[in-house]
């Protein structure tokens, strides 16, 4: 969407050939006028849907995801990081790498927030390699629920996460499609 890739050409910083710095407006500084249109671009791709409920890992999914929620009239679900000695099986747990960071991380969802027979819209700030996402579809599975679509603020084509998801037979929707960046600038898929 044209409101997301000129925000990235006029704000975002290409760190090298893989990582992309948005920390301006996205992930530590967060402009919510921007976030909100995320959210009413998400709701309305995904209108028809029959989304019951929109979930986001934290943190930075958190703005966009919000903002889909609250456009959507529904509830949003946060998986966690980091466990608590205080889940005793109540729990979904996976583990997934994280590009950005280069760890591995449990992903954790409380079972009372993500009942069986929900169609879950998963919204993430940056798709890369897709472990996110596939984690999140493997709890969602186990939880007796579904994913019917994945919105990405921004991707980066030129890496394997949209095919990964696609042969999971996951609805991808991105806001940005950036094909490759370097100091010299940043060079997006065109719509």
């Amino acid at each position: 969407m044209r409101f997301m890739t000129e925000r990235i050409a006029r704000d975002g910083r290409a760190l090298d050939e893989q990582v992309l710095l948005v920390d301006s407006f996205l992930n530590h500084q967060i402009d919510m006028e921007l976030m909100k249109q995320c959210g009413s671009a998400f709701a309305q791709h995904f209108k028809g849907k029959g989304i019951t409920r929109v979930m986001t890992v934290e943190s930075s999914g958190i703005a966009p995801a919000a903002m889909t929620a609250l456009e959507m009239g529904l509830p949003l679900v946060v998986f966690k990081k980091k466990t608590s000695r205080i889940t005793n099986g109540t729990v979904y747990q996976t583990v997934v790498q994280s590009f950005t960071k280069n760890v591995r991380y449990e992903l954790t969802v409380a079972k009372r927030f993500l009942p069986e027979g929900e169609k879950i819209l998963f919204i993430d700030d940056f798709l890369a390699m897709g472990e996110a996402a596939i984690g999140a579809g493997r709890i969602i599975r186990e939880a007796g629920s579904e994913i019917a679509g994945i919105g990405i603020v921004i991707e980066k084509t030129f890496q394997p996460g949209r095919k990964r998801l696609e042969a999971e037979g996951y609805d991808v929707f991105s806001l940005a499609r950036v094909q490759s960046m370097s100091a010299d600038g940043i060079a997006f898929v065109e719509p």
